[in-house]
């Protein structure tokens, strides 16, 4: 650390210049260890915490331009100052620089001269090692932020996973409650199903441009997807021109028959204005909507890499073949969902329906609209209409 001691080793094989060495540096304020021979310099240095070296070029064994050269090859000595203390003349001093010395002092050394040079390389080699204890620390940091990273593009997929599907207010409480997976997980739950599609669509993808079709849809899908969210419905998938969306999973509501009417007769005067649209430019399309309660089996279905929040039951085949009953602009509801909005929905029975997948007859109404002393009520921005988890 830059306020602990300097430290110096000393190589000479001459003990009495080690001991001069010692008593110029020492009172200083340097640390100075010392070796009698380059190989035992060698063997100090890398536990040694050297800041400097002061290296005797003569000396039996390994000389000191060998034990130079050797530091600048060991990994984490390549920048040790190394100062070569010389007993003559520019040979010498060249040889030094050569085998890598950063500088020289003659023998006998002047001892204000020893000192500036080695105080002015060890400040450098302080320099230098806080350099590289910054970039060691820049690299921690780095490390830190690139895994910070990669757990927040964890957390966005998460939650573009949860928005595929779920309404925003609801993947905010999710996140909120930090319980992302936990609301995937398969459970069994009363929900309100509404499905519908779009009348004649198969004839006019058939015998219009694939362009002209797909811009239909986006209208179309723009429109019921703005009051999907509105509503805080839950979609469950699209099947073309086929919407599924369900109500009280995973965000239980108490008013979900509610929302699911009053959100049905809102796609079908929207969609009715964009069918005039439609109509002007040649394509006779129309919209039907059905409607039904009951129990169902929710959660994640699919394979690793690809999932999908899906509601499993007889419930949703009755929204289903409700919606394929229902003529153009109509909405047809279980008896169950009719009974709900009591005082909400405007409407009336249609008898008894035979449907596919179903042993016996089904009990239907046809909703004509929203009584309008109790529209608002029903809206999902209505304070008292929302029931948190």
């Amino acid at each position: 650390m830059a306020d602990d001691p300097i430290t110096v080793l000393a190589v000479d094989d001459l003990p009495q210049n080690l001991r001069l060495l010692d008593a110029v540096l020492t009172p200083r304020g340097y640390r100075v260890i010392t070796a009698s021979s380059g190989e035992e310099a060698l063997d100090l240095l890398p536990a040694s915490g050297a800041d400097l070296v002061l290296l005797d070029i003569l000396m039996p064994g390994i000389d000191g331009y060998e034990v130079c050269r050797r530091i600048r090859s060991t990994p984490g000595l390549e920048f040790l100052p190394v100062v070569m203390i010389t007993a003559s003349g520019d040979q010498e001093k060249r040889r030094a620089i050569e085998a890598g010395a950063d500088d020289f002092v003659s023998k006998p050394f002047d001892q204000g001269e020893l000192l500036a040079r080695v105080a002015s390389l060890a400040r450098v080699k302080r320099y230098h090692d806080t350099i590289e204890r910054q970039a060691a620390e820049l690299s921690e940091w780095n490390s830190r932020l690139e895994a910070r990273v990669r757990e927040q593009v964890d957390e966005l997929q998460r939650v573009n996973r949860l928005r595929r599907f779920l309404a925003p207010q609801v993947v905010d409480l999710v996140m909120d409650s930090g319980e992302q997976e936990h609301v995937l997980d398969s459970h069994r739950r009363e929900i309100v199903v509404l499905f519908c599609d779009l009348r004649g669509f198969t004839a006019f993808a058939e015998s219009s441009e694939p362009e002209e079709v797909m811009g239909v849809l986006a209208e179309y899908h723009a429109v019921l997807g703005e009051l999907i969210h509105r509503f805080e419905g839950t979609l469950e998938r699209f099947t073309g021109d086929g919407l599924m969306v369900f109500f009280n999973d995973p965000l239980p509501c108490d008013d979900a028959p509610q929302r699911a009417v009053t959100m049905a007769v809102e796609m079908r005067d929207r969609v009715g204005e964009l069918a005039e649209a439609w109509r002007r430019r040649g394509n006779d399309l129309g919209f039907g909507i059905g409607i039904a309660q009951g129990y169902a089996t929710l959660g994640r279905i699919g394979f690793s890499g690809r999932s999908d929040y899906a509601a499993i039951g007889s419930v949703t085949n009755l929204a289903a073949r409700l919606c394929a009953a229902a003529r153009a602009g109509q909405i047809l509801v279980a008896q169950r969902v009719f009974a709900a909005t009591e005082g909400l929905a405007d409407g009336e029975p249609i008898g008894e329906l035979d449907l596919k997948g179903f042993s016996r007859p089904v009990h239907a109404f046809a909703v004509s609209g929203i009584a309008t002393t109790t529209a608002s009520a029903a809206r999902p921005d209505s304070a008292e209409s929302r029931t948190g988890p």
